[in-house]
């Protein structure tokens, strides 16, 4: 069964839809690793459709913020004003979907075996995983060949083996070999922060073992107009076009 691999959408309609378009065809079942909401102006069409199309999420940081499950204390200036913008625009049902997701790891089983979901790590839903020292000391906490996780907007990820780790580079397609263990992030449909604006996902195919990392190209300039129209901080419109 393939799986259609989502992470932070953050609020971005027109990159969610111009992801859906370039993958139909290409999977079977969605998954999302969390902050579905947060930075962007669509926050409640976002939720819904993740609520009704996505057969399992898990929580992000911003999920948590935007639905009054969290202090904003430790969030900066814009993704302060951003999450109690989102606060104030979701709908009661909305809210309490986001307040009901569920903490990461979460284990997806099929007859063809099993892999994980997280936010940020295995072991810490909010940890940035940016650097292989970093998923090194992680190697004794995964229980499973493959984790997808999400939460620092930069598609790859890390190769784990007896040899050391090395960066898996998103530009071509992963071939899932026995001997290692994988840390693989899809990057952020909504807000990429790897230089390149558009659009990114990635298609997990089970049966094969391959990962496949996507990009496409979306209507920057809607949804930044939005973010503009809704009075939120423009450096979340303008971030969208660099992709930093």
């Amino acid at each position: 069964m393939p799986y259609l691999i989502l992470s932070d959408i953050h609020g971005n309609l027109e990159a969610l839809d111009a992801v859906l378009t370039d993958a139909e065809g290409h999977y079977d079942c969605i998954l999302c690793l969390g902050d579905v909401v947060g930075y962007g102006a669509d926050p409640n069409p976002i939720t819904e459709w993740v609520s009704q199309e996505a057969t399992a999420v898990v929580r992000g940081n911003h999920d948590r913020a935007c639905s009054g499950e969290e202090s904003l204390a430790l969030f900066n200036a814009a993704a302060r004003a951003s999450a109690m913008w989102t606060r104030r625009t979701l709908t009661d049902p909305n809210r309490l979907y986001l307040q009901q997701l569920q903490r990461g790891p979460l284990r997806i089983e099929e007859p063809l075996g099993s892999f994980m979901l997280v936010h940020g790590s295995p072991v810490d839903e909010d940890q940035y995983l940016t650097e292989a020292e970093e998923a090194r000391l992680l190697l004794s906490r995964i229980t499973e060949r493959v984790t997808f996780f999400g939460h620092t907007h930069l598609q790859g990820g890390f190769l784990l083996g007896t040899q050391g780790v090395h960066r898996i580079q998103p530009w071509r397609v992963l071939q899932i070999e026995p001997d290692y263990h994988y840390l693989v992030n899809p990057g952020s449909v909504g807000q990429p922060r790897d230089g390149d604006s558009r659009a990114a996902y990635a298609v997990f195919d089970m049966e094969h073992q391959t990962v496949e990392f996507r990009r496409v190209e979306y209507d920057i300039s809607g949804a930044a107009n939005k973010i503009r129209s809704a009075g939120l901080p423009e450096v979340l419109a303008t971030r969208l076009y660099d992709g930093v």
